[in-house]
């Protein structure tokens, strides 16, 4: 096991360095640079501008030799802008040339500085991962259990009543978009004009206009029922079809075995097929989609996180990608790669442990 894990985190470096350099390449392309260079300089700057401004800042060097300086392998640029003033990369407002690091980059805890939020890119990212952290540690608490119930009651009887409308049900709940789920509960538990709010108001059941808040900023500080529940239910929806439909597909595969067939000639009461011997079994193949879904959460949460107005990790990305902060997006994917290869090593691990049945030489 110790040989096995030793091999994946040489191969989650190596991808990891893949990615970023693929991400890092497009970022740095000529046309964000300039684009870059006219938003934080002026829009009407002439093109012997633009050079000078990105020259003067180490953007139009080399490719590898900018990655390396990134990653804090290389000493960053030191150069002169127009005014004469020493600038370089790891040169910050305050702090005398002389006395700057040499190197600052991924490796020496170094993110960068961000053009939009106007603040170190660590320290962004730190905060808003926190919050995406807090919906994603909800999400799964409601996602999997009923994703699992789902799966469990529909394979067990595979053909019945039950399962065609569990597998309806999830088969709906994967086919339709947050962004449409989302919008009809806003319009029918969070507005005070249409939907269940006005009438349960009417009725005296609610305190406030609505049963939900539309908005989920006030969550950022203090998360509750009421500003919480509904960008938790919308990824929830969303994620959970997919997960009951392995896990009903791995169940009925189950309760078709040998054994579970040996069992029920035995005597064995149906409850205890499925408790004793089929669950287990049936929880393998479900595991890694369950894990599978913490970078997608991570990553796909987007969507809710901008209709609901939370700003967490995807509401951060969406700004980063608008308005061109390529210090921030770089921030965002280290985190992203970095997430994803951890989560698959857990995975494997973890699958390892479930199935006794493999074993790794």
């Amino acid at each position: 096991m110790g040989l096995f894990i030793l091999r994946r985190l040489g191969v989650m470096l190596l991808t990891a360095l893949c990615l970023t350099f693929v991400v890092f390449f497009l970022t740095n392309l000529y046309p964000n640079l300039e684009k870059l260079a006219k938003t934080q300089g002026n829009f009407r700057m002439s093109d012997e501008q633009v050079e000078s401004y990105l020259g003067s800042r180490g953007y139009l060097q080399p490719l590898p030799r900018k990655y390396a300086e990134w990653l804090g392998l290389a000493p960053g640029y030191v150069s002169k802008d127009t005014e004469g003033n020493t600038v370089g990369r790891c040169i910050r407002s305050g702090v005398e040339p002389d006395k700057a690091p040499t190197r600052c980059g991924i490796l020496q805890g170094d993110w960068g500085f961000s053009t939009v939020f106007k603040d170190n890119v660590s320290s962004i990212i730190a905060t808003r991962l926190g919050l995406t952290a807090k919906l994603m540690l909800f999400v799964m608490l409601l996602m999997v259990p009923s994703a699992l119930i789902i799966g469990v009651l529909a394979g067990m009887r595979e053909g019945s009543r039950t399962d065609r409308t569990l597998s309806t049900l999830s088969i709906a709940t994967t086919a339709t978009p947050e962004y449409v789920s989302g919008v009809i509960f806003i319009a029918l538990l969070a507005s005070s004009r249409f939907g269940v709010s006005p009438m349960l108001a009417e009725a005296g059941l609610i305190e406030g206009k609505t049963l939900f808040k539309g908005t989920a900023t006030s969550a950022m500080e203090s998360a509750n029922f009421q500003n919480f529940f509904l960008p938790v239910l919308t990824i929830s929806l969303y994620g959970m079809g997919y997960i009951a439909r392995m896990t009903r597909a791995s169940m009925a595969e189950v309760m078709t075995a040998q054994y579970i067939r040996t069992a029920r000639l035995k005597g064995v009461s149906f409850r205890n097929i499925v408790m004793k011997h089929a669950l287990r079994n049936a929880l393998i193949a479900p595991f890694t989609v369950i894990m599978l879904q913490i970078p997608w959460l991570l990553n796909g949460v987007v969507i809710v996180e901008t209709l609901f107005n939370y700003k967490g990790f995807g509401w951060t990305l969406v700004q980063a990608a608008g308005n061109n902060d390529i210090e921030l997006l770089l921030g965002v994917s280290v985190v992203s790669v970095f997430v994803v290869l951890i989560t698959q090593l857990l995975s494997d691990i973890g699958y390892v442990f479930l199935n006794p049945r493999i074993r790794i030489s």
